[in-house]
């Protein structure tokens, strides 16, 4: 039976793994393969009888360290300076007015039409509002310019705020002034918190001389976000924090206080640092969408008594960004396409606290509105042809205009 578990794990990581080579040419995300992959085991064991035990418990899981891994891992490749300061701007500005304003619509009409107390039919909802970064940054690999640089930015500011909002909402009984107060010391505690860690983590890898440096770094890393969650702290912020530090060091040897830290050779540390992240983020996320394939039943993806509100909920989220993308000036190809929900709708979707859930909202809706999402993504990806030079360049400049006209 051993010997069975480890042949099965290395087939489905080698499975993987030819995901993601095919996925820069067949331009199919490799994360929709993983769940269709992991739907066809279901059905394979299924037609031959062979029993797998029950997993999904493992969800929740890989699913928070896949989080943690991919927001790092685009974390670390995002360039900090002053001429990315409209790209960082116009990221905040999708990720914020797209999630308040479908949260916000979706639980006004359930509200009013279901009859649902409000903050409940809104606690429900915001899942279905997150952009995904685990699968939005995973397909952004092909892009290029600021356009990927968009791509990662928005998505993991859409996982920060979006739990924020919905831990905000699903942990305070009445919205008050006092609500907001605590809100925002949480906020200054985990900046306080991410500096601090921040700044240790880095002086540990940069001091650390001995064989085995990286996995404790990284250890210690998600044992602060857990701790922080405890608390309801909103513990990414730390991740995306962290991952702007390291991959910005050479910048911030600028700074005399940090360039103390960046003895040691710590760029060239970082680097690997950077390897040993993008692998254990390939490994979480293998597990993770397979996993998650797997626990798909078939009634529940062909759900008819929900495929109608999943398609309204689809169509009103492009909708309201390509709105949202016109009025901010901003290209609207291919990033009109790259709304995904996954990963962090999982989560959340598991967090709702049992006294708020409601019905409507369940879990065949929910992989709906993942499905049918990641399908317009990967079509529209698929028939969207890669820019020449000139227009390339021509969409960088719209994204964020040169050093040079910032300055002025």
């Amino acid at each position: 039976m051993t010997i069975t578990i480890i042949i099965a794990i290395c087939i489905l990581l080698l499975v993987a793994y030819t995901f993601d080579l095919t996925t820069e040419k067949t331009k199919i995300p490799s994360v929709i393969l993983l769940l269709v992959f992991g739907w066809g085991i279901r059905q394979i064991s299924q037609f031959v009888d062979v029993k797998i035990p029950d997993l999904s418990a493992l969800l929740p899981i890989f699913g928070t360290l896949g989080l943690v891994l991919i927001v790092l891992e685009g974390a670390l490749d995002l360039e900090m300076n002053k001429s990315k300061f409209t790209l960082v701007k116009k990221t905040v500005l999708t990720a914020i007015v797209s999630m308040f304003i479908l949260a916000f619509a979706f639980a006004f009409l359930i509200h009013n039409i279901w009859e649902t107390p409000f903050k409940i039919a809104l606690v429900n909802v915001i899942p279905v509002c997150v952009i995904s970064s685990s699968v939005a940054i995973a397909s952004a690999s092909n892009l290029s310019g600021n356009t990927k640089e968009f791509v990662i930015y928005e998505s993991s500011l859409s996982d920060i705020l979006g739990v924020l909002f919905f831990n905000f909402i699903a942990f305070n009984d009445l919205i008050t002034l006092h609500s907001f107060g605590e809100f925002g010391f949480q906020l200054v505690i985990m900046f306080v918190i991410s500096l601090i860690a921040t700044v240790g983590l880095s002086f540990l890898l940069g001091r650390i001389d001995h064989p085995t440096k990286y996995a404790p770094i990284i250890i210690l890393m998600i044992l602060i976000y857990a701790l922080s969650e405890i608390y309801h702290l909103p513990a990414l912020i730390f991740i995306l924090f962290f991952g702007l530090f390291l991959g910005n060091i050479e910048e911030l040897r600028k700074i005399k206080l940090f360039n103390r830290i960046s003895k040691n050779n710590l760029v060239e540390e970082v680097n690997r640092f950077r390897d040993i992240v993008r692998e254990g983020a390939f490994l979480i996320k293998a597990f993770f969408f397979t996993l998650f394939g797997y626990s798909f039943q078939t009634e529940e993806i062909i759900n008819l008594e929900t495929l109608g509100l999943a398609l309204i909920i689809t169509a009103s989220i492009f909708l309201i960004r390509f709105i949202i993308l016109f009025l901010a000036r901003i290209p609207i190809m291919p990033l009109l396409y790259i709304a995904p929900r996954g990963l962090i709708t999982i989560l959340l979707f598991f967090a709702i606290p049992a006294s708020q859930v409601m019905p409507l909202v369940n879990k065949s809706l929910v992989i709906q509105v993942i499905i049918i999402t990641s399908l317009i993504m990967m079509f529209g990806m698929m028939f969207t042809k890669k820019p020449e030079e000139s227009e390339q360049k021509e969409v960088d400049e719209q994204l964020a205009p040169a050093k040079k006209e910032i300055s002025e």
